[in-house]
């Protein structure tokens, strides 16, 4: 296969992070840090000390309720560890004895915080609290979370449970990924059924701003002394999501909705294109055929500066007729910061039949054999 690297001649902002234009017009808000992400490109639109190392309370369960949500044995029941459920803060009322599945304890997260559901799931996947914690941190690492150590599956205070605004917004754009997350953390009630037998009950969301911000689709609250108040939500309009995070924020509901509103116009969709080559074809009545994308390809970029973006065609060095239009011959991929976006298969944008070669008398075929006029 023939890759050919092509530069993409688009103008838009991919604001990274550092600080952002936001910050230089002398926009701050009241948090220790505070990120905005666009959730496609993981383009980050604000940044206020997006890299500084803080503990982030109860948003420790968006990882938590993710590693559950992927178990195989997701609707498995079983009976809760009777110690993992004995914890301080927030509970979904789990008690001895009862019966629950993954799914229902990561409802139980998502929800009303459980740190009990928090402990009863942690124990059920790695056996003990210190062995998820590892599994926490592996995920962690190859999601990219560089600056993220987790020592609990609740988010409680401990010695060296941190994590960072930007590696936050990046377990928010991972998680938002599974659909029983995305599905649970835009609800603002859930019918969960758990207990010894166990029954239906509801459980409300703790997250104010699914009712504040109409836009809003979670993600996750959080509260510690220490940790002060903590929130990683989500946002859809016009099919952009954006992810915001903030820790320590007395005012989060509020900075959240701010921080949306300036962010959202600065990102559109721009229809990726590009003027393709055409490809050689050998044993046709044409000696190439064009090429086109059969997909639209659209990404989600920022306003008002320019970065390139780099695309990579796969394709044959030729092709051999005949070749129809419609036949997949190839594919272009298209890349942001190394990384590919978006791709498209590549089809024949026209036709190409086989050469045929005129059948010769016996007499002709002689004369060619012996060489004679």
């Amino acid at each position: 296969m023939l890759a050919l690297a092509l530069a993409v001649c688009l103008v838009f902002t991919p604001i990274l992070s550092g600080e952002a234009p936001l910050n230089r017009q002398g926009v701050s808000v009241g948090a220790k840090a505070a990120i905005v992400m666009e959730a496609e490109t993981g383009a980050v639109l604000f940044a206020q000390n997006i890299r500084e190392q803080l503990p982030m309370a109860s948003t420790t369960k968006i990882m938590t309720a993710l590693l559950a949500l992927e178990s195989p044995e997701l609707e498995e029941p079983f009976v809760v560890d009777p110690d993992a459920i004995r914890v301080e803060g927030s509970s979904m009322g789990l008690q001895e004895g009862d019966v629950v599945t993954l799914r229902d304890l990561a409802g139980g997260m998502l929800m009303a915080s459980g740190n009990d559901a928090a402990n009863a799931a942690a124990v059920r996947l790695a056996g003990t609290l210190p062995a998820f914690a590892e599994e926490m941190n592996r995920r962690a690492e190859a999601i990219g979370m560089r600056d993220t150590f987790f020592v609990t599956p609740s988010g409680l205070d401990a010695a060296g449970h941190c994590s960072t605004a930007y590696d936050m917004a990046l377990l928010a754009r991972e998680a938002l990924q599974n659909e029983d997350f995305a599905q649970m953390a835009a609800s603002k009630s859930l019918r969960l059924r758990y207990g010894n037998p166990p029954y239906d009950r509801t459980l409300s969301n703790h997250n104010r701003l699914l009712s504040l911000y109409p836009e809003a689709i979670g993600v996750k609250t959080g509260f510690t002394k220490s940790a002060g108040r903590c929130l990683v939500s989500a946002a859809r309009r016009d099919g952009i999501t954006l992810i915001c995070v903030t820790l320590n924020c007395p005012d989060d509901w509020n900075v959240h909705e701010l921080l949306y509103e300036r962010s959202f116009p600065l990102v559109s969709r721009v229809e990726l294109t590009w003027d393709l080559p055409q490809l050689p074809v050998t044993g046709g009545i044409v000696d190439q055929v064009p090429l086109r994308q059969t997909r639209q390809t659209q990404l989600p970029l920022a306003k008002g500066e320019a970065e390139g973006i780099t695309a990579e065609i796969f394709a044959p060095e030729f092709l051999y007729a005949p070749v129809l239009e419609g036949d997949i011959v190839g594919k272009i991929v298209y890349y942001k910061d190394g990384s590919p976006v978006a791709q498209s298969p590549l089809a024949a944008a026209g036709e190409c039949a086989a050469r045929t070669v005129p059948s010769l008398s016996w007499w002709e075929r002689l004369k060619a054999r012996l060489g004679w006029e």
